[in-house]
């Protein structure tokens, strides 16, 4: 295997948006850095089944429906 051609791997500590830490290890920073994360498991909708609706003003979805309408499905 080549020599010299990997990152640096060293820890790092993660700061959750709630202001959680946690200590892993990564390419990111130098030692001891510190990466503040703006989303997270823990405030991210996706995550934690936030209310997100479809939103249509006349684009792709009512296109699509007026197109077809007279399909009967």
């Amino acid at each position: 295997m080549k020599q010299n051609i990997h990152p640096d791997y060293h820890n790092i500590t993660v700061v959750m948006t709630n202001g959680t830490e946690y200590q892993t290890r990564s390419t990111y920073g130098a030692a001891g850095d510190k990466l503040n994360l703006d989303i997270d498991p823990t405030s991210h909708p996706a995550w934690t089944g936030g209310n997100q609706q479809m939103l249509d003003r006349g684009g792709r979805v009512s296109r699509f429906k007026k197109r077809y309408e007279g399909l009967g499905i």
